[in-house]
């Protein structure tokens, strides 16, 4: 799915999740692994298209939150062995 998003977007997904992931290898020292990032980041990633109640956004958030999680951990082999070399 990532190889066909628009390159803008796949090079922006590169760089944020680049960043995330090398947060996250410095997790000893500053207590953000990938679980606490997801939580951070997920929020202002994607939502629900319409309002809805809160049982719901708390599911959906979740739900983002796992899979923001995953990209974090897995960013190598998803956007690239190199993501290391955006810095």
């Amino acid at each position: 799915l990532v190889n066909q998003l628009p390159e803008a977007n796949l090079i922006l997904l590169r760089h944020l999740f680049g960043v995330l992931h090398h947060i996250e290898q410095n997790s000893g020292v500053n207590q953000m692994n990938a679980f606490n990032l997801a939580l951070c980041i997920a929020p202002n990633m994607l939502w629900l298209p319409s309002p809805t109640g809160p049982e719901e956004e708390t599911q959906s958030t979740k739900k983002v939150a796992l899979l923001v999680q995953f990209l974090i951990e897995n960013s190598g082999e998803i956007f690239g062995g190199d993501i290391a070399s955006l810095f």
